[in-house]
């Protein structure tokens, strides 16, 4: 079996599909998914699909949304309904859905970014480039985009952009380390106008500006930022983006240089988590 959740909702066995066409079932089948070989319990299940007031016929419905799953499996499973009940099992207070370890993007990207992550601190910055872009593109598309969420798949959702977001933070950090600011300077254009008030994206474009010979391009972003803070949220950019800003304008020589270790310089004014 094969479970993606970074773009549409994908679950297949030997290439059939077994998503379903309703969009309840579908939502027991993501949430079972993201929490696969884990219990996710009745309750939790019953809030996800109708809120803080199920029915009164909420745990029959269940019921009949994880037979529903079942029967899909056992369409495409050798082993039929008896392989299916294992896949997705019933467990006190709960259904638990088995993958295996290489079976899920989501999991392939958890552990990319913690390759990045752990190449990017100790300076490995072409390995940390390439493991994080190998991460990023496994997202087909916005996390469960056909998926109508409920409270509990919007907490995850959002959890999960933001981890995207971080990943790509990092993969950009580690391509300025690499000299390539001036392939980077579309794509953060791009990122600064979608996030407007993300700090670190900021930076990073100021600090691509610059190496590529624009720095009042990079003033000019700094200033824009600022006046979005105040507008917005009525706060100044933080000490380390104004510690940049200040670089920028006396033309800091360690600005132009390359960081190849996890010490603090100039260059890394904003740090990315």
């Amino acid at each position: 079996m094969i479970a993606r959740v970074l773009g549409t909702l994908d679950v297949k066995v030997n290439g059939r599909s077994t998503v379903p066409t309703a969009p309840k079932p579908r939502k027991v089948l993501a949430l079972l998914v993201l929490h696969a070989n884990h219990v996710v319990s009745t309750p939790a299940l019953m809030r996800e699909l109708w809120g803080e007031q199920p029915p009164p016929s909420a745990a029959t419905t269940l019921q009949t949304y994880i037979l529903l799953l079942r029967k899909l499996l056992a369409k495409v499973l050798p082993g039929g309904m008896v392989e299916a009940k294992r896949v997705l099992s019933t467990w006190p207070g709960g259904y638990r859905l088995h993958l295996s370890g290489d079976a899920m993007d989501l999991r392939r990207f958890d552990q990319l970014c913690v390759q990045g992550r752990q190449a990017l601190a100790r300076g490995e910055n072409e390995k940390a480039a390439d493991t994080l872009s190998e991460a990023l593109a496994l997202w087909r598309d916005d996390v469960l985009v056909d998926v109508t969420p409920g409270p509990l798949l919007e907490a995850e959702t959002v959890r999960l952009r933001e981890s995207r977001l971080v990943a790509l933070e990092q993969r950009i950090e580690a391509d300025l380390r690499l000299g390539r600011h001036h392939q980077a300077i579309g794509e953060l254009s791009s990122l600064v106008v979608e996030f407007p008030l993300n700090e670190n994206l900021h930076a990073h474009l100021m600090l691509a500006l610059h190496r590529s010979g624009r720095t009042a391009q990079a003033l000019g972003v700094y200033q824009r930022l600022r006046a979005a803070l105040i507008n917005e949220l009525g706060l100044d950019p933080s000490s380390r983006l104004r510690d940049l800003h200040l670089a920028l304008l006396v033309c800091d020589p360690a600005l132009d240089s390359e960081p190849t270790g996890t010490a603090a310089t100039p260059g890394r004014l904003i740090a990315v988590s």
